[in-house]
């Protein structure tokens, strides 16, 4: 399994707000379902941070993202592992397979692939 990218999620009640500041500093819209928005460095598209309301079809808002190649592998790794499956493994309508898992630390990481 390996890591496409890594990124963090920023609750914000004023995303657009947030979209103009992170603009000054060269990061662009690549991304706006309205409850979340991610922002990406033009030279270095994998380089984001989104910024979330909520996240509308999970019981929590997760603190970060890691989009793997198999989805499906790392959840397994993960459940096996005992740690806690906050959002089970599910296609979402935008296109992503996802699950939530909450890490040592007490975060909730949102592990995800794009479907094809």
């Amino acid at each position: 399994m390996s890591v496409h990218r890594v990124v963090p999620n920023v609750r914000s009640d004023a995303p657009r707000e947030s979209a103009e500041f992170y603009g000054l500093l060269g990061l662009e819209e690549v991304m706006n379902h309205g409850w979340i928005m991610t922002l990406a460095s033009p030279a270095h598209p994998g380089a984001q941070v989104s910024f979330m309301t909520e996240d509308l079809t999970a019981p929590v808002a997760p603190d970060l993202s890691i989009e793997v190649d198999d989805v499906d592998a790392a959840y397994e790794a993960v459940r096996a592992s005992g740690a806690e499956i906050v959002h089970t493994l599910r296609d979402e309508e935008w296109g992503v397979r996802r699950f939530f898992a909450r890490d040592p630390n007490g975060r909730v990481v949102n592990v995800l692939s794009h479907r094809r």
